[in-house]
Order: C-alpha cells, then sequence, then structure tokens
C-alpha cells in the first residue's frame, strides 16, 4: 500500500555540521542508536555519514577519528533525497536505484526534517515480516 514518506519517515533526523569529528558524530549515533547522522550547515544538505562511512573512510584508511571532520569523509551530493510528500513506493524505487538503505526527507528549500529507511518500509509494507521485526527491535548493546 502506498503512502506519504510523512506517516512513515523517522522524524527529526539528527544532524551535525561539516567541520564536527567523526568521533562525535559516533557518539551521537550511539546516543540515539541509529546508524547515520545528517551532515548539514543551517538547511543545507551537505551529505550523509553512516556507520559503514566511518568504518570503510576512517578506520580502514588509519584517520584520527578526533581528528577527522565529517564533512571529510561523508557521502556528498548529490544526495538523494526524498520529501514528505513523496510516496513510500518511491522511496522504494530510489533505495533499490541507487542501492542505499536510508534516505534524508527534506522539507522544500532542502531543510532535513527526518529520514526513511528499509525497516520503515519493511514495517509499513508487512508489519509481520522478519524486517519489521528487527527494525522494530530495541537494538543490542
Amino acid at each position: 500500500m502506498t503512502r506519504q514518506i510523512r506517516d512513515v519517515m523517522s522524524p527529526g533526523a539528527a544532524a551535525v555540521e561539516p567541520m564536527t569529528t567523526v568521533a562525535r558524530a559516533a557518539q551521537v549515533m550511539r546516543e540515539q542508536d541509529i546508524g547515520d547522522v545528517l551532515v548539514a550547515y543551517d538547511c543545507d544538505l551537505f551529505g550523509v555519514l553512516t556507520d559503514r562511512d566511518i568504518t570503510v573512510r576512517v578506520v580502514a584508511e588509519g584517520r584520527d577519528p578526533a581528528a577527522t571532520a565529517v564533512g571529510a569523509v561523508c557521502t556528498r551530493p548529490p544526495v538523494v533525497t526524498l520529501t514528505p510528500d513523496d510516496t513510500t513506493d518511491r522511496a522504494a524505487e530510489l533505495m533499490r536505484r541507487h542501492a542505499v538503505r536510508r534516505l534524508p526527507v527534506v522539507e522544500h528549500g532542502g531543510c532535513p526534517v527526518g529520514v526513511i529507511s528499509l525497516g520503515d518500509l519493511a514495517a509499513t509494507d508487512d508489519p509481520r515480516s522478519a524486517l519489521a521485526d528487527i527494525s522494530r527491535a530495541h537494538p543490542n548493546h
């Protein structure tokens, strides 16, 4: 069933500025039990930093997370985004085409307002699926 993104997204996405250290961004991810942060300056979306970006572009390359700015290692534009008025079908199509699991949701003008994940879509399309159950589960610490 197709729904609007505003009905299924996770609102209030975590965001950091481009000069924030990777170590601080990782702390935000841990504090909020999330796997990504938006990199934004005011209402301009600069990029997206995922836990995988930290692993591959920082740790595996021997960079110092306390001295590396997120702006230097995040996925940069063109970042694929949706608006709250887009549909879940559009989100699924963009995730498939760009091989991503999360998409930032931005208001007109580019101001980030949330994130939609593959898990959000799974919980909407088939609430009894294994992926929906996993997405709803509390993280293991």
